[in-house]
């Protein structure tokens, strides 16, 4: 008796997964030459870095979670490949939602044809490969259990071109990437509630993909006074949205804000007898956010990667305000329900937040 035919999910019908991979990969450069017993002595510290950092992170925060297991050092492609099963999880659902909403109303289903797929997936590809090459470590709050992923090609470039202490370094990045493994494990609702926020900004722009590829035209028109640095600043991906959904988008940058903000300001907090030289670091450090070059500046408005240099600034300053106001205890009240995150405008008034959960 011949097997049922397997029916491909329509988000992979819709994305080509595998060519995104391999364009990541390819788009994605090695890093710096090391030996075997170089790669192997790095990949130990970082480990090392990791598991000493929490209880540090542990202490100035104030919150209790057990130390974290899923530590995994990577290569560049093999953070992309994370990244792209974390896509494939955000998006399942909502291409599912999207097709049957099609079909109700009449229209085609979500899938693509197999070339529609294949220029998807490499977009993505080409995304991920050029973002391998800056981001230095995540915690993938979507995966199940949640894990630690640290991209050593990148770190060791950086600490490199920095010039600093590796050691140091390393320690200061696991500090940031570990300050967030906490927020998640300690606010066992907020992988959900920030899964579901993002989820339903999808789904609004894939059900009208006419109207997003009409103001996708607008932005690519705009362009010459991007590059000129003219132009409203907005990123491309800002610019496709509707006032309503902006607003949508506008909740999860707040929450990003709190996020990145957040680690910023634990990873600092810990402090010189930690991180000796985590003042040169910090420094040299936040002129690298800046970006150099005209490519590299168009690169990062075109990503949205200023506007994430901006949720640093303005996280930290958040969180910063708040415990001025109320301590580090006062401030964790952030993390009891999605009722206690910051609002948008909150996040540029601290006082307001205080006022609104702390009476």
């Amino acid at each position: 008796m011949a097997a049922d035919p397997v029916v491909a999910e329509p988000v992979d019908t819709m994305i080509n997964w595998d060519l995104a991979a391999r364009t990541a990969a390819r788009v994605g450069r090695s890093g710096p030459d090391v030996s075997v017993a170089q790669a192997q002595q790095i990949v130990g510290e970082l480990r090392v870095a990791a598991a000493t950092a929490h209880p540090h992170v542990q202490s100035v925060t104030g919150l209790t979670t057990n130390p974290g297991e899923g530590v995994f050092v990577v290569d560049r492609p093999g953070w992309a490949r994370a990244n792209i099963t974390a896509f494939r999880t955000l998006l399942a659902p909502v291409m599912a939602e999207v097709q049957a909403k099609n079909e109700e109303r009449g229209k085609a289903g979500a899938g693509q044809s197999a070339i529609g797929s294949r220029v998807t997936g490499a977009e993505i590809g080409a995304l991920l490969g050029v973002l391998s090459s800056r981001v230095l470590g995540q915690y993938d709050a979507f995966a199940s259990p949640g894990r630690l992923l640290l991209i050593a090609p990148t770190i060791v470039t950086v600490e490199r071109d920095l010039e600093v202490v590796p050691e140091d370094f390393r320690l200061w990045v696991c500090l940031h990437e570990e300050t967030h493994r906490v927020q998640f494990t300690a606010s066992d609702w907020l992988s959900d509630h920030l899964l579901g926020e993002v989820r339903s900004l999808i789904s609004e722009l894939m059900l009208e993909p006419g109207q997003v590829a009409d103001r996708f035209g607008q932005v690519l028109r705009g362009l010459p006074d991007m590059v000129k640095g003219e132009g409203d600043g907005r990123s491309v991906l800002e610019a496709v949205q509707t006032p309503e959904q902006r607003q949508k988008l506008a909740r999860i940058t707040a929450i990003m804000s709190l996020l990145e903000g957040h680690a910023d300001v634990i990873m600092d907090e810990v402090g010189p007898q930690v991180v000796p030289t985590v003042a040169t670091i910090r420094q040299r450090f936040t002129r690298r956010r800046a970006g150099r070059g005209a490519i590299d500046q168009l690169l990062r408005r075109l990503l949205g990667l200023d506007a994430k240099a901006r949720q640093y600034a303005d996280g930290a300053k958040f969180v910063r305000g708040v415990t001025k106001e109320v301590g580090m205890d006062g401030f964790n009240a952030v993390w009891t329900s999605p009722q206690t995150l910051p609002e948008p405008e909150e996040i540029n008034d601290p006082k307001a937040w205080v006022r609104r959960v702390h009476g």
